[in-house]
């Protein structure tokens, strides 16, 4: 039945990644009336998310991030299948570094340094992989889970990779970047996914008890490459600007959280300053901080 699907669906994303833009975002108008105002796919996870990262924001003010979120939302779902027939030339004209970005990263490439990237969902991050790929010295890798239908994740595939990017599964990134170590590249985990609550960094992200992927951290303080925190910021509809700054030159130096909390800290800032492009459908809190006791762990 998966393959039916995917057969049928093909033709139809093949059609989307081929019109122009403003055809696309017509097409993207119409799916947002369809997603929002029809379905309200997700308004309640989104509603309650927003009221309690913004709990001095009014319900106005709440409703109207969740209106420009969807349109955001739909406009992102439709510019990933872009990536299937996009050429390099309009790839960079729709997303580009900024130039002290790009300073930093050509400067780590001339010191030989591999790098290790974190990120949030925040922006277009599916066109900031292509521009790191067509743009930087460094070999991009980064890390994915894939997705469970095999026809609609080795399509996920061929987009991610269609301009030099390559991929490694997330039970395979230490390993991998082991043996990766004699190239010059830059490794990009995406770091606000729910982790498991036991085994998470827990600390306050927009106002709430948040768990935080250690393993970024952790490799980081084991491989001691430098981390840099890059965002994408939406400079109008269809365009993204890609931004960077380091975050620890020696991780090996840190202590334990401190690399966690830095690009926690720095993806916060970015959300609060442009709320609408980040993933608010997501069940970003699904899980309650757990502390220790004696003998179990129990929910607060």
């Amino acid at each position: 039945m998966s393959a039916i699907i995917y057969y049928l669906a093909l033709p139809f994303i093949y059609l989307i990644s081929l019109l122009p833009f403003p055809a696309l975002y017509a097409v993207s108008d119409g799916l947002y009336l369809l997603l929002y105002r029809v379905l309200g796919y997700r308004k309640d996870v989104v509603l309650a998310n927003l009221r309690n990262s913004f709990p001095d924001k009014t319900e106005e003010e709440i409703q109207r991030i969740a209106r420009n979120y969807y349109k955001y939302l739909c406009d992102l779902f439709l510019e990933t299948f872009k990536t299937l027939t996009i050429n390099k030339k309009t790839m960079l004209k729709h997303c580009y570094f900024n130039p002290k970005a790009k300073v930093l990263f050509d400067k780590l490439a001339e010191e030989n340094k591999s790098i290790i990237l974190v990120l949030g969902h925040l922006g277009n991050w599916e066109w900031a992989g292509n521009t790191v790929s067509l743009q930087l010295k460094q070999q991009l890798y980064v890390i994915y889970h894939p997705i469970s239908n095999k026809y609609f994740d080795w399509l996920m595939y061929k987009m991610r990779t269609r301009f030099g990017t390559k991929l490694i599964a997330m039970k395979d990134t230490f390993r991998e970047m082991l043996e990766n170590r004699a190239e010059l590249n830059a490794t990009a985990f995406i770091a606000d996914q729910t982790p498991a609550p036991e085994s998470a960094y827990w600390t306050t992200f927009l106002n709430q008890d948040t768990p935080v992927f250690k393993g970024t951290e952790l490799i980081a303080r084991k491989i001691n490459y430098p981390v840099v925190y890059a965002t994408v910021k939406r400079v109008k509809r269809g365009e993204y600007e890609l931004f960077a700054e380091m975050l620890c030159e020696v991780p090996k130096a840190t202590t334990e959280g401190e690399i966690s909390e830095l690009h926690t800290r720095k993806l916060e800032r970015d959300i609060i300053a442009q709320p609408e492009i980040w993933l608010w459908s997501h069940r970003r809190w699904k899980h309650k901080r757990i502390k220790q006791t004696t003998n179990t762990l129990v929910e607060q």
